[in-house]
């Protein structure tokens, strides 16, 4: 959040305090998305299903609340019923609703048994097709579609030993891994069932964009490679900086003919691999959409 921001909000609680109804003013400061500082080779975007983007703040501060701070787990959809309990309308919530109430939380403090969830599922389609799960100390993240970034298909960190997701310890955690991928697994089965039930749209819309190519950026035409287009935007936006020398082999998935994710690989002559592969690794997301 820009630091003016902060600002005008400390301008707006100084006119509620000056008007004498601050104590009986409810405030909320939240986000729509978190921002890579570097993670996973990103800068100053927000276009992976890891911490960095899907990890987001939320200030309450409610009329007669608690001061204390939660370390749960919790969905930014669970807010709506939070709110709606805190108003007394706990019976009029949807039973549809996906959220899950934490007033008791905001009420009181108390962040024991129920005041959070045991995971977290976020997923990302804009830059890269991912899902991540978050649970105990953990952030595993499944690619679908890598979109041109060097991402392995499982990834797994330890966040409190590794906030800034440096080091992919997969290999070394296998049980770990296993468990993830069943937890996801189990998540997304009960969510089609939902949609099964109550939607007439029983599509995953992750497998939607996946199905159509993946990302804007490495959209795949029958026959061709999105690659030498992409690497002429690189190059026309400035991002290609070094000359071209080889034909490197740049890897990407796709859904195959069999339904299964397939692995792709393109050669494109006159396309170095120090001076491409770099980029397409470092540069992705700060160079403009397509």
């Amino acid at each position: 959040m820009p630091r003016a921001s902060f600002w005008q909000i400390a301008t707006i609680i100084g006119k509620l305090k000056a008007a004498g109804v601050y104590e009986e003013t409810a405030i909320i400061i939240s986000a729509d998305h978190g921002e890579n500082q570097g993670e996973l080779g990103i800068y100053g975007e927000h276009g992976t299903a890891d911490a960095g983007t899907c990890h987001i703040p939320m200030v309450i501060k409610w009329p007669g609340g608690a001061v204390s701070v939660d370390e749960g787990f919790h969905y930014n959809v669970d807010w709506a019923p939070t709110c709606m309990e805190l108003l007394g309308s706990k019976s009029s919530i949807p039973e549809l609703w996906d959220g899950q109430s934490y007033a008791p939380t905001v009420r009181t403090g108390e962040t024991g048994q129920g005041s959070g969830r045991d995971e977290l599922i976020v997923s990302q389609c804009c830059h890269v097709c991912q899902r991540g799960l978050r649970f105990d100390k953990w952030m595993y993240i499944r690619t679908y579609c890598d979109g041109f970034h060097p991402f392995e298909q499982d990834m797994l960190f330890d966040l409190a030993a590794d906030p800034l997701e440096q080091n992919n310890i997969a290999a070394q955690h296998p049980e770990i891994v296993r468990d993830a991928a069943f937890r996801l697994m189990n998540w997304h089965d009960a969510q089609m069932q939902k949609m099964a039930i109550h939607s007439s749209d029983s599509v995953d819309p992750l497998w939607t964009v996946v199905r159509e190519g993946g990302p804007s950026h490495a959209l795949f035409e029958p026959g061709r490679s999105p690659l030498p287009k992409y690497l002429e935007r690189l190059e026309a936006t400035g991002s290609s900086r070094r000359g071209r020398a080889t034909a490197p082999q740049v890897s990407r998935s796709r859904i195959g003919p069999n339904g299964a994710v397939d692995i792709l690989s393109a050669k494109i002559p006159g396309c170095g691999v120090d001076d491409v592969v770099d980029d397409l690794c470092n540069l992705l997301l700060m160079s403009p959409h397509m």
